[in-house]
């Protein structure tokens, strides 16, 4: 009976190819859709000191805001991050904040703050703003990227995350503040080092995987596209997010073998991945780039305004942009002021197909 065991034999292989091709293995990573934080290392502001920088200048409300920690973060489903990174090669710089002073002045007792003198060692730190907004989940860019990866090794069936990277050149300007570095070519270099001293290129999606063999990796985008979502489980993006000058440093030299897709304007040969904050005065943009195959980072909330009013429009306008990566301070809603705003996606999860883009097939 061997016409049998051949039928089995097809049957098996029928189920097995059936079973192992995913719904998704068409779909590339541009035509998904995730919720992100912004400044996601980001811890609260003591309630006294707020007070005292708010009496000083109450614009400093917009700093009002905190997360959970980052891996608490990625368990919950949010597949976007944003680092900052301050300039810091001897260490030392940012160790004794202003703000601990100004509450020591003021009679207060501040929380300890890092007792494990990581900020006392060379290399990048992670803070939003020095002297004051100093509390972070991870004080070193090392120690945040190393939650990232651990994280990802306990969770590698993961859709890509991707993680914007902010360096900041200004601090505060007042007697006793440190003084913030500008980033030098060699600075910069020591972003792409300590990337790639945590990951290595195989977990990451790279300007040079996504180029591939275009000769730019504008082409890339606009003819083939991204890697699939299939392919790209476990990986990590990296977007270099910068002013104009600060980014033509950066790539001067060519995007090869560097970790970060840098954010240039449209026409430009090493055009992938664009940072546009503001979703409603860009929305018609930011849909056109979509709909030519590159990625968006926008923004659901800014300075805290959104959440103190309960207002979802900017949310709104930012999903149907068709934004790739859309970045909140309120993905809980005990995060926020009133303790009821909240933002998610459309199906109430943290990750979703492109409205904008993704094919029918797609399901998350």
């Amino acid at each position: 009976m061997k016409w049998i065991a051949h039928l089995s034999i097809y049957l098996i292989v029928f189920l097995f190819q059936t079973c192992s091709t995913p719904e998704n293995d068409g779909v590339r990573v541009n035509q998904i859709q995730v919720i992100g934080s912004h400044n996601s290392y980001k811890q609260q502001i003591e309630d006294p000191l707020m007070r005292i920088t708010l009496s000083r200048d109450s614009s400093t409300l917009g700093l009002d805001y905190r997360h959970i920690p980052i891996n608490e973060q990625l368990d919950l489903g949010l597949r976007g991050l944003e680092i900052d990174i301050l300039h810091d090669p001897q260490g030392g710089r940012f160790n004794a904040p202003l703000g601990l002073r100004l509450l020591a002045e003021n009679g207060v007792s501040a929380k300890p703050y890092d007792t494990l003198g990581e900020l006392s060692k060379g290399g990048l730190k992670v803070l939003h703003v020095p002297d004051v907004d100093f509390r972070s989940h991870c004080l070193t860019f090392v120690n945040c990227l190393q939650e990232v990866k651990e994280w990802s090794q306990r969770n590698p069936d993961h859709i890509p995350i991707i993680i914007t990277i902010n360096p900041k050149e200004t601090g505060i300007e007042e007697p006793g503040a440190a003084k913030v570095l500008p980033f030098t070519s060699p600075a910069l270099d020591s972003v792409d080092r300590e990337i790639l001293s945590v990951f290595s290129t195989s977990e990451l999606i790279t300007p040079d995987l996504v180029q591939g063999e275009f000769a730019s990796l504008r082409e890339s985008v606009t003819t083939v596209g991204w890697p699939s979502v299939e392919s790209s489980k476990g990986k990590i993006l990296f977007v270099f997010d910068a002013d104009p000058l600060l980014t033509s440093e950066y790539i001067k030299g060519g995007l090869k073998g560097k970790p970060m897709f840098p954010n240039v304007g449209k026409d430009h040969p090493h055009a992938g991945f664009f940072i546009m904050n503001d979703p409603k005065d860009q929305h018609q943009e930011i849909q056109r780039l979509v709909k030519l195959g590159f990625m968006v980072r926008t923004r659901a909330d800014a300075d805290t305004k959104e959440a103190r009013t309960g207002d979802l429009s900017r949310l709104e306008s930012a999903i149907a942009s068709g934004a790739q990566l859309i970045s909140t301070d309120y993905y809980l809603a005990k995060l926020s002021p009133s303790g009821k705003f909240q933002i998610t996606l459309q199906n109430g999860s943290y990750e979703s197909c492109n409205p904008l883009i993704a094919p029918v097939q797609c399901k998350l």
